[in-house]
């Protein structure tokens, strides 16, 4: 939910995201994940979740699978595309080439995640 008076998203805390892992966050409550973050190399970053093969396309399989079996790779389930969790660039796949959007974050001194739109 936003915070009152703000557009801007309480997410997670940022240690709940484990290295090498991904949660995707539904803060329009329209049931389906808008943005997912991603802890790979210690960073956490953020993406949009849709696919740049197809706008709009989901990439997880489902809750929260957005990334390949090593941990190390976004993919696109629907599209086998994979990503740099690093940079968002399509790496191999329809979109290669082509990069996810990213998602600015916000990191409170107490280790909160936040995003706004």
């Amino acid at each position: 939910m936003p915070e009152p008076g703000s557009a801007r998203h309480r997410l997670c805390r940022a240690e709940e995201i484990a290295e090498g892992t991904a949660r995707g966050f539904d803060f329009d409550g329209e049931g389906k994940d808008t943005l997912f973050l991603v802890r790979v190399g210690g960073i956490l970053r953020g993406w949009r979740n849709a696919c740049p093969h197809i706008d709009g396309a989901p990439m997880a399989w489902r809750k929260d699978a957005y990334l390949n079996a090593a941990g190390t790779l976004i993919v696109c389930h629907a599209h086998g595309a994979e990503f740099s969790p690093e940079t968002g660039l399509c790496l191999r796949g329809p979109c290669q080439g082509l990069s996810l959007e990213r998602m600015r974050l916000e990191l409170a001194g107490d280790g909160t995640v936040f995003f706004t739109p």
